[in-house]
């Protein structure tokens, strides 16, 4: 057996010891570059969104927009190691341009809806009233009716539209060879499809397409036969998360999708066409299971119960998604969840939860202490310091 082979068991082998939880308090600019090298299987991690959060000063820091962060998290990354990052809608282009710069390769964004934002818009014709400072009209902002003129003529206008979706930045430590060959040495390659799957239906099964004996066209397109397979588990995951409310709000907007499983056809691609072309060609039949606009994963945001006494972080995730993207991006052995940003923990409840290891790191004192509390009651003899 080659030296290379030998080293590739090896690492498979430790792969399968799932580690206590290590959850470690400090600066994670200071902490990762104590962990060894090629270490961590995935990271998936909520930084500071870089907005001045409710005045926090962790999140007005510019951690997140710095490459040298995301180096830091791609050194302990094995080879072909995932990174989802949430972001904010209006900084997250910053935070996935320090990710590139860092070396890693973008490899999609998530959306991640929920129905339950709070609109945090400024009303310009309360605004122009306050500026006036006529007692009459400060007390007309208070009873919401515009007392000037100008007020009036900018009554209903506003500065901001109401939160309702996060990105989720995917990203990608580039592989050391093919992924075939990633796999086998480092012990990490893609997603775990199969576990990411939606339930669709009583057998929780889906007719879906596959492409097979690929073939290219005149201008040199490449285009598939295509045919209809069955595939367990079902529906293949896509990049849209949803919340409960979302979920709802979508499926009356879209009402029952019945879907091409009443044998509805589409033309495939003809000669001069590639396959994401609108052209004409010999019919062929779909196959979906049906139902509405809501057919992905989703999941209520984390509830007060959910959350734990005492925990009065502002910006905890759910644990059911979480736990999604944790088994997502699971390894066939389980491997370790790195959060450079611990937070009050959820990533690592999630990583425990779906049989994976987990290295937490938080800078804020009350946070980490949050942390260590919720993981010491849910695995209270896995807690390691």
């Amino acid at each position: 057996m080659s030296p290379r082979a030998i080293s590739a068991r090896r690492r498979r082998a430790s792969l399968r010891r799932i580690d206590p939880p290590r959850l470690i308090h400090g600066d994670c600019l200071r902490e990762l570059p104590r962990l060894p090298s090629n270490s961590v299987d995935t990271c998936v991690t909520d930084p500071p969104y870089e907005l001045g959060f409710m005045g926090k000063s962790w999140d007005s820091s510019g951690i997140a927009f710095d490459p040298a962060t995301w180096r830091a998290v791609s050194r302990v990354l094995r080879p072909g190691g995932f990174l989802l990052c949430f972001g904010g809608t209006r900084t997250f282009h910053r935070v996935a341009c320090a990710i590139e710069d860092a070396g890693f390769e973008l490899r999609d964004c998530m959306m991640w809806l929920y129905g339950s934002g709070f609109p945090k818009s400024l009303d310009v014709s309360k605004a122009i009233d306050k500026r006036g400072g006529d007692p009459l009209a400060w007390r007309a902002v208070s009873e919401a009716a515009p007392a000037t003129d100008a007020a009036k003529l900018w009554d209903g206008w506003g500065t901001a539209l109401k939160p309702a979706w996060e990105p989720i930045i995917v990203a990608m430590k580039p592989t050391d060879g093919t992924f075939a060959e990633n796999a086998l040495q480092w012990g990490v390659a893609g997603m775990h499809i199969d576990g990411g799957r939606v339930p669709s239906g009583e057998d929780h099964r889906e007719k879906c397409e596959s492409v097979v004996g690929l073939a290219s066209n005149r201008n040199g397109n490449s285009y598939g036969e295509w045919k209809s397979s069955w595939k367990p588990g079902g529906r293949f995951p896509a990049n849209l998360l949803l919340d409960e409310a979302a979920a709802v709000l979508l499926d009356e907007q879209s009402g029952h999708l019945a879907g091409p499983g009443n044998k509805a056809t589409r033309r495939d691609h003809g000669a001069s066409d590639s396959i994401f072309g609108m052209g004409g060609g010999a019919p062929t039949t779909l196959y979906d299971r049906g139902g509405g606009a809501s057919r992905f994963f989703y999941v209520a945001k984390a509830g007060k119960k959910e959350r734990g006494e005492g925990n009065d972080h502002p910006t905890v995730k759910p644990l059911k998604l979480m736990e999604y993207l944790c088994t997502l991006t699971r390894t066939p052995t389980g491997g370790t969840v790195l959060d450079p940003f611990l937070g009050s923990g959820t990533t690592a409840l999630a990583a425990l939860n779906t049989g994976r290891g987990v290295i937490g790191i938080e800078r804020d004192e009350q946070y980490f202490e949050i942390a260590r509390k919720r993981v010491a009651a849910a695995r209270p003899r896995r807690l390691s310091a």
